[in-house]
């Protein structure tokens, strides 16, 4: 690659998460290092709307994208005219993330050196107190007529791009960023940069070997090769172990961040790598024991899951902490009207709490029977047992565009994940034939309810077929 060709870009989109939206303007500026060799610009029918908020932004309305060509249209001219050169933006990781999924969509795989000039403006003018595109135009002087319109952007970048490459400094800096801070005297022995270059910008999980082919890490990234670059910048204890013991890397990709914090997980305890703390416990610090008390009622209590207590007593289910617990064991008790004061959710030494709520039967004030409220009581452990409550089908992206991701939910337990095309992942017994088992550990299942907390996704009950949401 030539050291000082860029292609500084621009992309105007429907929203602002690469996975959900689409680019409707695109807008390129070749720079030599000296002087603006070809400019390029074009709108995009995103083949979606485009919410009103953006339009009242960017000003690109339905009608003006209705006849744009499609992005597969101008895939080949983009790919040309950013080959062998250095990819810039003002916020880098967005224009090239709506890029890369838009050709993801395509099949084909888009790999840039990247240069970011939010991070060479603060390295090479710090201090300034904003680097937003609008303000740094405005501090520099710089003409900046039509804002939020991808090829003004992208000139506007390129001017600021121009008066860091003037300062003495900036061709050590620039290489620092391109290389993501990667100098060659810190990557480990017999290890190149250009090792950290082909490693893929995929999500998945990534594993580091020493000199012998023995796995020392074991991690997880939405972006593998950016996440890598990372660790032999790293200067703490744990990354100069890292650079210092690490031989090889090899990778898998999953698509799915769901199916590499599962993977990940997995992998952690089946290898049990000596750089890795985290995760390779297969216990929780808390857990929910049962037992008979002096009247024949079946009790819940939660404990610290120590080695004795495992040891002398009925451990239902564990926890990562004391909170999530006694939330579990309340949503149980709630469900099937269970008495507070024998699952501790509302310790009394007369009728619980919930019995004057109506929401206990009264087994602590000797209203129901011992045989009565224990056959409740133990429909509750299977409850517990079971942390989810249906079996399902969970979906996430896949390795490719036309591929999906699914992890399977039965009896309660994670079982293991798989990958299905499209056109099965619509066929519940396709998909099952699919999914490659794994084992279960306590905080797999805490993965799988954080992710859907926070992202959602296709949930199909596998009794049903119909889609459901995880309570």
């Amino acid at each position: 690659m030539k050291k000082k060709d860029y292609a500084i870009i621009d992309v105007e989109t429907t929203g602002g998460r690469a996975n959900r939206h689409r680019i409707t303007e695109i807008g390129i500026v070749l720079f030599n290092g000296e002087q603006i060799t070809e400019t390029y610009e074009t709108l995009v029918n995103p083949e979606m709307r485009i919410p009103a908020g953006i339009t009242e932004l960017t000003g690109i309305t339905m009608d003006m994208v209705k006849d744009a060509p499609k992005f597969h249209e101008v895939a080949r001219r983009i790919v040309e005219m950013t080959q062998d050169r250095i990819f810039v933006a003002h916020n880098s990781r967005f224009d090239y993330d709506f890029i890369r999924e838009e050709f993801r969509r395509l099949g084909y795989t888009f790999s840039r050196k990247q240069l970011c000039t939010v991070r060479l403006t603060r390295k090479t003018f710090p201090g300034l107190r904003s680097y937003s595109l609008g303000n740094l135009t405005r501090h520099f002087g710089i003409e900046l007529n039509n804002h939020h319109r991808a090829l003004a952007d992208a000139r506007a970048t390129t001017e600021l791009l121009k008066l860091c490459l003037a300062t003495p400094d900036s061709d050590q800096e620039v290489k620092q960023l391109v290389n993501r801070g990667i100098a060659s005297t810190k990557l480990p022995q017999n290890m190149s940069l250009q090792q950290i270059e082909d490693i893929p910008e995929d999500c998945g999980v990534y594993y580091f070997h020493d000199d012998t082919g023995r796995v020392i890490y074991v991690g997880k990234s939405k972006n593998i090769r950016s996440r890598v670059a990372q660790h032999f910048n790293d200067r703490t204890t744990k990354g100069k172990s890292i650079a210092r013991q690490v031989a090889d890397i090899t990778y898998e990709v999953t698509g799915s961040e769901l199916v590499a914090l599962l993977l990940e997980s997995e992998e952690i305890k089946r290898l049990q790598p000596s750089i890795n703390r985290a995760q390779r416990a297969t216990r929780f610090r808390y857990a929910i024991i049962s037992y008979l008390d002096k009247n024949g009622y079946l009790r819940f209590e939660v404990e610290r899951n120590t080695a004795q207590l495992r040891k002398e007593k009925d451990i239902v289910s564990e926890y990562p902490s004391l909170s999530r617990a006694k939330g579990r064991l309340n949503f149980v008790r709630k469900h099937l009207e269970l008495c507070g004061e024998l699952t501790q959710t509302a310790p009394s030494s007369s009728a619980c709490f919930y019995y004057h709520l109506k929401q206990c039967r009264g087994a602590c004030a000797g209203a129901e029977a011992p045989e009565d409220y224990n056959a409740r009581a133990e429909e509750a452990r299977l409850h517990l047992r079971n942390v989810f409550d249906y079996d399902f089908l969970l979906f996430d992206r896949g390795r490719t565009h036309n591929e999906e991701a699914a992890v399977l939910v039965r009896n309660g337990r994670y079982q293991g994940f798989g990958f299905v095309s499209c056109e099965e992942a619509h066929d519940v017994e396709s998909v099952l034939r699919c999914i490659k088992t794994f084992q279960t550990h306590p905080d797999t299942s805490r993965i799988i309810q954080r992710f859907v907390s926070e992202r959602g996704g296709r949930m199909v009950d596998l009794e049903t077929g119909k889609r459901v949401s995880l309570v």
